[in-house]
């Protein structure tokens, strides 16, 4: 349950300690933007987190912010919240880990809504929008960075608008923050629609979020989000897809290197009923699962041969959904699959190494019509691809020859960790594979399933009705 009710102003300093220390801070910053809105309107939790409430974030303020017409920004809802961030230093909700580095998550989420005309008072949905990704972020331990995407997958407001889905950038206006207990910046959403998100899967989301700055109707340099807006970037400038987006693809590929994914793969050169089998989730039998040990030693590995830089992408997987929200695309900083660029794979050597003479993936609708980009977008530039299932541990990585260290080889291409599989594709496949895999881009009008087959490759890829992952032992 939250309330809604004006925010109180700092108390004296003779009574400090009853105003959060971390969130005296984050009020400053909110202050010195907003010096005439001491008590800006707030929803807040009315059972705190740390005491057994649902909501993670104990405020989210709002504050009526008149634009730049010089910029030809207009007047908007600032959206700022207080929790992800620790606001108390007392370990009650964040471990304290000191004043250097990041404060709790290290960020507060801030949200920009276009003010309709009329409007006396902020709407309130966006404050639950937030607790939605605070809720993924507590319960998860992913954070946020500035270029990421979220797959939403309805509209954010529960209205019948485009604007489905989300990018994630620096807040204009707010500046990150010292506190008593670490370093807080601030990360803005930016509503977009769905033919965004997937340009930004495909190339990258600053981007997009770059082509939108340029674009006053789709959030302009401020990234304001409007509800109401019924064109995507490209049917407003039908040539932003070819001059910007598909070259950039072409000069740059993609940095999205993994997604979780409803995907399974079948080892076809043994018997499913070889008991010594530690294949991967086989459709229609029960899952093998690693121990923990081992799922620790595959993840360090995977930790420690791809996440090259600090602004890993892909979490572990959580098959929980919130408000439409799919939690299992939130880019992350923990027990990452990702980078930006191609880095060795550093196989345990506990973990025993299997190579395969044929395999069979499968892959839903929308895992499947990522394949394209992880063959032109990553593969073709020297870099690698994972899908991580959300049903279970299997993973499947496509590693191109210029990935060094992968425990798949040119000479064995198939190669498997427990229920990790890496599939080596040499240029001239990749180049195969886009040619015969072209219609995939129209899924929505294939009935499935659909099946692709290498035959010379021992190679198969299935595309899959969702009802076949959801209940894999029906």
């Amino acid at each position: 349950m939250e309330e809604l009710r004006p925010s109180g102003a700092p108390l004296p300093q003779a009574f400090p300690s009853l105003f959060p220390p971390g969130l005296h801070v984050i009020y400053n910053e909110c202050r010195r933007l907003y010096p005439e809105q001491a008590n800006p309107l707030q929803v807040t939790a009315i059972v705190k987190y740390w005491l057994g409430g649902p909501d993670p974030l104990d405020y989210v303020s709002m504050y009526r912010n008149l634009g730049n017409p010089a910029l030809d920004v207009p007047e908007h809802w600032h959206y700022v919240s207080f929790g992800l961030s620790d606001l108390y230093g007392d370990n009650r909700v964040h471990e304290y880990t000191g004043i250097d580095g990041p404060s709790g998550f290290g960020f507060e989420l801030t949200f920009r809504l276009k003010r309709e005309a009329g409007e006396s008072a902020p709407p309130t949905w966006p404050a639950e929008l937030m607790q939605g990704l605070a809720r993924y972020v507590f319960q998860s331990e992913n954070t946020f960075c500035s270029g990421d995407h979220v797959s939403w997958h309805s509209p954010l407001d529960n209205s019948e608008s485009r604007i489905q889905h989300m990018l994630l950038t620096e807040d204009p206006q707010l500046q990150p923050v010292k506190t008593p207990f670490g370093i807080v910046s601030f990360l803005q959403i930016v509503g977009v629609c769905t033919e965004e998100l997937h340009a930004a899967q495909q190339w990258n989301g600053q981007g997009i979020l770059d082509i939108l700055r340029t674009v006053p109707v789709a959030g302009g340099s401020w990234l304001i989000t409007d509800m109401r807006r019924g064109e995507t970037i490209f049917e407003i400038d039908p040539h932003l897809q070819q001059e910007r987006v598909d070259k950039g693809i072409e000069m740059e590929g993609s940095n999205l290197s993994g997604v979780s994914a409803k995907c399974a793969w079948d080892d076809l050169s043994r018997p499913p009923e070889d008991e010594d089998d530690s294949r991967s989730i086989c459709i229609g039998t029960q899952p093998r699962r690693l121990s923990g040990k081992d799922t620790e030693q595959i993840r360090e590995a995977l930790r420690r041969g791809l996440e090259i830089n600090s602004k890993p992408l892909l979490p572990p997987i959580s098959s929980q959904r919130q408000n439409g929200m799919n939690h299992d695309r939130v880019p992350s900083r923990k027990d990452s699959l990702e980078s930006e660029s191609s880095a060795a794979i550093i196989p345990h050597e506990l973990v025993r190494t299997r190579q395969l003479e044929s395999v069979h993936l499968k892959f839903n609708q929308e895992s499947g019509a990522l394949i394209p980009l992880c063959l032109k977008g990553r593969l073709l530039h020297g870099r690698h691809f994972t899908y991580k299932s959300i049903t279970g541990d299997t993973a499947i990585t496509f590693v191109s020859t210029g990935v060094e260290g992968a425990f798949a080889t040119e000479e064995h291409p198939y190669a498997a960790h427990g229920p990790w599989l890496q599939i080596l594709l040499t240029e001239e496949l990749v180049e195969k594979m886009l040619e015969d895999l072209e219609d995939l881009s129209s899924l929505e009008e294939m009935k499935l399933p659909k099946e692709y087959s290498w035959p010379e490759k021992k190679l198969k890829i299935s595309i899959l009705p969702n009802t076949v992952f959801d209940n894999p032992l029906n």
